[in-house]
């Protein structure tokens, strides 16, 4: 069966089964009481001429139709007025709706909605294993998996929420909430104690090889506007005589030989001399106010600086647009992620007391607050949306509700009655 029918109400001849249900039961209770009217009727001269069983049947009929008359009355009284007179106490329920609907809010705020009952309910109640548990069980064979159904729906939520929202808009706060958080961060000495830290587990290292690397990246790059300096630096008649290529040409080459040497020598002298420069600068970002002062400023700059902000803009839509696309993605792995992120959460709530106690003593702590401050609009709402229905459709409610057991106290009452009658017709005629 497919899972929209699943979680419709059953229903017969287009209504819900269980209207349908109570309706049957009423024309049984009226049938039944309809053949006691018959059996009464058509037993009523044999019982006087006729052998004596027929008298005991002839009573058992009448008492059986007298009580069935008034159960008939007494059920109808509560939902309508019995042959539509309009007899006194009768149709209760249409009749007392506001009173019902004060009534349903007042048992609801004393046994359900007060602070104290709320703690004491909740006290017994383990909320994270129960939720541990339903993370965890696997659904059997035929069942719908809870996890991903859950998962499905967060995530299309997600791209629901991140579609209907301003993305500039967003990006703005994103990006203001993101610089309102770098501004508190002192900068300096925390760069300078990750530095310091690094050079402690000799993981500057590869920082060193890709300084290298990227000044011999550089030079290569920039050859002609080094041969082109030199050439205008040098004397005349060196130009005259083409010396000053074979000068550009050896510092070029003197360059890279140096680069490569300290590239591929780890105790090369100019090594030594990077790494006591960067030891500086770790000690300066720490401990010298100029420095700290020139960082912060520069903090400063780079965040109020209109570029960094239009690059931000554009990094955020693209982060935006990829979220919606792995959300609305079967195959992105977004689902399976998030599954398997529950599961964890599953396991972790069914094994780990301290962790059950803490979020049992949150779903407490929420549970109540939750009474304490919003139990009388909850109990408001419970009256004033009662007394907002009609006469009619409250009525309809309840009796599909319990009408199905009041027809039997009919159908009860038919037959109670007709045993009576045929005892007090047994009494009376020993008399």
């Amino acid at each position: 069966m497919a899972t929209g029918a699943r979680n419709m109400p059953l229903t017969f001849g287009g209504e819900p089964l269980s209207v349908d249900r109570a309706r049957r039961m009423r024309w049984t209770a009226s049938g039944l009481l309809a053949a006691m009217a018959v059996l009464f009727f058509s037993t009523h001269a044999a019982a006087e001429t006729g052998h004596a069983a027929w008298g005991y049947v002839n009573a058992f009929a009448e008492a059986a139709m007298v009580g069935g008359l008034a159960d008939w009355f007494a059920v109808t009284a509560l939902f309508r007025h019995p042959l539509s007179l309009p007899i006194p106490h009768t149709a209760i329920i249409p009749s007392n709706k506001d009173r019902i609907a004060d009534t349903m809010a007042q048992f609801l705020r004393e046994n359900f909605l007060t602070p104290a009952v709320v703690a004491r309910r909740m006290s017994n109640m383990n909320v994270a294993r129960a939720v541990g548990d339903f993370l965890v069980e696997s659904p059997t064979r035929g069942q719908v998996d809870t996890r991903s159904r859950i998962t499905g729906g967060a995530a299309e939520l997600l791209a629901e929420v991140l579609e209907s929202l301003d993305p500039d808009r967003l990006g703005n706060q994103v990006r203001s909430g993101l610089g309102g958080q770098l501004a508190k961060i002192d900068v300096s000495p925390l760069a300078g104690r990750m530095l310091e830290s690094a050079m402690v587990d000799r993981r500057h290292l590869p920082l060193i090889d890709g300084i290298i690397r990227w000044a011999g990246l550089t030079l290569e790059d920039n050859e002609e506007t080094i041969r082109d300096i030199i050439h205008r630096r040098v004397a005349g008649v060196l130009r005259w005589a083409g010396l000053d290529k074979t000068i550009s040409s050896n510092v070029l080459d003197g360059l890279y030989k140096l680069l490569a040497e300290v590239l591929v020598d780890p105790n090369h002298p100019l090594r030594g001399k990077i790494e006591q420069g960067l030891s500086k600068l770790a000690h300066d970002l720490q401990h010298d106010e100029a420095t700290r002062a020139r960082i912060e400023e520069m903090k400063r700059d780079l965040l109020e600086n209109p570029a960094v902000a239009e690059w931000w803009m554009g990094v955020w839509e693209r982060i935006r647009r990829s979220m919606i696309r792995r959300a609305r993605d079967p195959e992105s792995g977004l689902g399976e992620e998030m599954r398997g992120t529950l599961a964890d959460l599953g396991a972790a709530l069914k094994q780990d007391e301290r962790l059950q106690i803490q979020i049992n003593r949150f779903a407490r702590r929420t549970a109540v607050g939750v009474a304490t401050r919003y139990g009388s609009e909850i109990v408001t709402l419970v009256s004033e949306t009662v007394k907002r229905w009609d006469a009619t459709t409250i009525t309809g409610r309840i009796e599909s509700a319990v009408g199905r057991d009041l027809q039997f106290i009919r159908i009860n009452g038919t037959l109670v009655g007709g045993l009576v009658g045929m005892t007090l017709h047994f009494l009376t005629s020993l008399m």
